[in-house]
C-alpha cells in the first residue's frame, strides 16, 4: 500500500492548531487540548506529517491513545485510518507482541489488521484501518433482538479465531469490539494485553507469558505493559524494590471482612507454596470470617489479572494462576447479559471482592464457591445467595414483568454497611441503567429481604404524582417499542447461550466453537 504526503508544515498555523480538512464531510469540534496532542505527536513521530493529516483524538486509554488521520494513496483517493500511539513507558516486547497479534491473526474474521507501523525513539504508531462504529451505551436502548444476536455472533467467530492462535485477548468489551449498525460490520481491536495459552502461535506472548524455559515469567498489568530501564546502581535497586513491594498494611486492610458485612470473604489457595513465615505454624482462619496473622504473612499469589473491572471471569477475580481462553468467553457472557437485559455497564466494582459478590448475586453463592473449590481456591460467603433465572433477570430490568419485593429488583454493588452518601455517588458515577435512568436506595435492615445492597427501581414502576399520566403512557410506548424489536419473542436458546457463557468453572464453560454451534445461530 503506498502513500503520498498530505499534511506539510503550511497545515499547522503559527499558534499551534491544526487546520482542519474540509472535503465535504461534517466539520469536526476538537478542543484546544486535543490540537495540543496532535501537535505534540507530529513532533514526536515527524514522519506522519508526510503521510497523514491527523484530525482527531477518538480514543485514550491507560496504555495508548488513538487518532483519526487521513492519508491520500497514489491513486489520488483518500482513506481513514486509526492511529494508535502508544505510550512511551510501554515494553518493548509487549509493543512487539501486540503487533504480532495483529499481523499473524488480523486482517479477518472480524478481526482488525495492522497496515503500517512507525517508531521514533521510544514512540510507536501502529496505523489500522478506521472503522466508523456506534458505542453500545449510546444505542443499546434501541437495538433489536437480532441486531443483539448477530452481535454475538460475530464476535464469537472473532473469538474463535485468535483462540485457534492461541490467543487470549483479555479485554473483551463492546469497546474493544466495534460495530457498525448501518454497514453490519465488526471489528476485535486492541491487543495490549493479549497472552498466550500454552501452544501459541504467537512467538512474542511465549515471551510475555513465561512459557518459554529460558524466559523469566511476568505475570501482571505493572510488568505486562510498563517499562523501566535496569537501575544503575545498588541505590536506585533498593529504591525500585521499595517502590514495587505491596505494603502489608494495603493488603490487610483489602481482605479484613467482619462477620456482619455481607460478601465473600478473602480468597486463598491451600498449596505446599504458601509456607507460614515460621515453621509450625498452621492457619487457624480456614473458612471463617476472618484472616489470621499467619495467612496476611503468606507472599501474595502472583497471577494475571488484568482486563477491565466489571468483565473479569471469577477464575481471574481468585487470582488463578491457570487462566486460558476461557477468561475471553466469560466476558462475552457479560457483554451478552448487558444486551438481553438493557443494562450497561451491568457490573461495575471498585475491586475484586466486590465483583465476585455481584456474580454471587446472579449465579448463586454454592456455586460460586463448588466453581472455585474446582480450580483450587477457597471461597468463603456470610450468607448464602440464590440463584437467579436469567429470563426473569433480564425482562424484569427490561420492565416487561414486575419486580418482586415491592417492585424493586436487587442489583449488585454494595455491602449492607453502606450509606446513603454513598448511595448517590454510586448513582452519579456508575452509567449501569443506561438508557433507562435508575433510582437507588439504601438497603434496609428489616429481615428476609435480599442481601444485595443496592437497589434499582425500574422507571416504569416509579410513582410520580406531578405526572401521573404521562407515566402511564411510557411503559406502554416503550413496550410497543421493544415488541417492534423482538424483544417480546426472545427464545430460550439466547438464555441457554447466556448460561453456558456465564459458565463459573472456566473447564466447562462453553468454547468459542462450540457456541458458534449453538441452535441460537442454526440459520447463520
Amino acid at each position: 500500500m503506498e502513500f503520498s504526503p498530505v499534511c506539510t508544515p503550511e497545515d499547522i498555523s503559527t499558534d499551534g492548531c491544526i487546520i482542519k480538512p474540509d472535503r465535504g464531510r461534517r466539520k469536526r469540534k476538537v478542543s484546544r487540548d486535543v490540537e495540543m496532542d496532535i501537535e505534540f505527536l507530529y513532533k514526536a513521530v515527524p514522519q506522519l506529517a508526510k503521510v497523514f493529516r491527523i484530525i482527531d483524538k477518538i480514543g485514550e486509554g491507560t496504555f495508548s491513545s488513538v487518532y483519526l488521520g487521513e492519508a491520500q494513496m497514489r491513486d489520488g483517493t483518500k482513506e481513514m485510518f486509526a492511529l494508535k500511539h502508544l505510550i512511551p513507558t510501554s515494553h518493548p516486547t509487549r509493543i512487539a507482541a501486540e503487533l504480532q497479534c495483529l499481523t499473524v491473526a488480523g486482517g479477518r474474521e472480524n478481526v482488525v489488521g495492522v497496515t503500517y507501523c512507525f517508531r521514533k525513539e521510544d514512540h510507536v504508531v501502529i496505523v489500522m484501518p478506521y472503522m466508523e462504529h456506534q458505542a453500545i451505551v449510546d444505542i443499546i436502548g434501541s437495538l433489536s433482538f437480532e441486531e443483539v444476536r448477530l452481535y454475538i455472533y460475530h464476535l464469537l467467530k472473532a473469538l474463535k479465531h485468535i483462540h485457534q492462535f492461541g490467543i487470549i485477548h483479555r479485554d473483551i468489551k463492546p469497546n474493544n469490539f466495534l460495530y457498525n449498525r448501518k454497514r453490519k460490520t465488526y471489528a476485535l481491536v486492541d491487543f495490549g494485553l493479549a497472552q498466550g495459552t500454552c501452544d501459541t502461535q504467537i512467538e512474542l506472548l511465549k515471551d510475555l507469558t513465561g512459557l518459554r524455559k529460558s524466559s523469566r515469567p511476568v505475570f501482571g498489568e505493572r510488568n505486562l505493559n510498563s517499562y523501566t530501564p535496569a537501575p544503575t546502581n545498588t541505590k536506585q535497586a533498593a529504591i525500585k524494590t521499595e517502590v514495587v513491594k505491596p505494603r502489608r498494611t494495603d493488603d490487610a486492610a483489602s481482605q479484613k471482612y467482619s462477620s456482619a458485612t455481607w460478601g465473600p470473604l478473602p480468597v486463598r489457595t491451600q498449596t505446599s507454596s504458601q509456607k507460614p513465615v515460621q515453621q509450625g505454624l498452621t492457619c487457624n482462619c480456614y473458612l471463617t470470617d476472618r484472616v489470621c496473622n499467619i495467612c496476611l504473612s503468606r507472599k501474595p499469589q502472583v497471577a494475571p489479572r488484568a482486563g477491565t473491572p466489571g468483565f473479569r471471569a471469577p477464575e481471574v477475580l481468585t487470582k488463578c494462576p491457570n487462566q486460558g481462553t476461557a477468561i475471553d468467553m466469560w466476558s462475552a457472557g457479560v457483554i451478552l447479559l448487558s444486551l438481553l437485559s438493557g443494562r450497561y455497564p451491568f457490573f461495575k466494582a471498585s475491586d475484586d471482592l466486590i465483583a465476585l459478590a455481584q456474580i454471587m448475586t446472579i449465579r448463586g453463592s454454592r456455586e460460586t464457591v463448588k466453581a472455585a473449590k474446582s480450580f483450587g481456591k477457597a471461597v468463603v460467603c456470610s450468607r448464602e445467595l440464590p440463584r437467579q433465572d436469567l429470563r426473569t433477570l433480564c425482562e424484569t430490568l427490561r420492565g416487561r414483568r414486575p419486580s418482586p419485593d415491592n417492585e424493586v429488583t436487587p442489583l449488585p454493588e454494595a455491602t449492607r454497611n453502606s450509606s446513603e452518601a454513598r448511595h448517590r455517588k454510586i448513582q452519579d458515577d456508575t452509567p449501569t441503567h443506561r438508557p433507562t435512568e435508575a433510582t437507588f436506595k439504601p438497603h434496609k435492615e428489616e429481615a428476609g429481604e435480599s442481601p444485595a445492597a443496592l437497589l434499582c427501581t425500574h422507571p416504569n414502576n416509579q410513582k410520580d404524582s406531578s405526572s401521573k399520566n404521562a407515566t402511564a403512557r411510557r411503559p406502554t410506548q416503550r413496550k410497543a417499542e421493544e415488541d417492534e424489536g423482538g424483544w417480546d419473542r426472545v427464545p430460550d436458546e439466547a438464555y441457554d447461550l447466556l448460561d453456558k457463557l456465564l459458565d463459573l468453572n472456566p473447564s466447562t464453560r462453553i468454547t468459542a466453537t462450540q457456541a458458534l454451534q449453538h441452535p441460537l445461530f442454526k440459520d447463520l
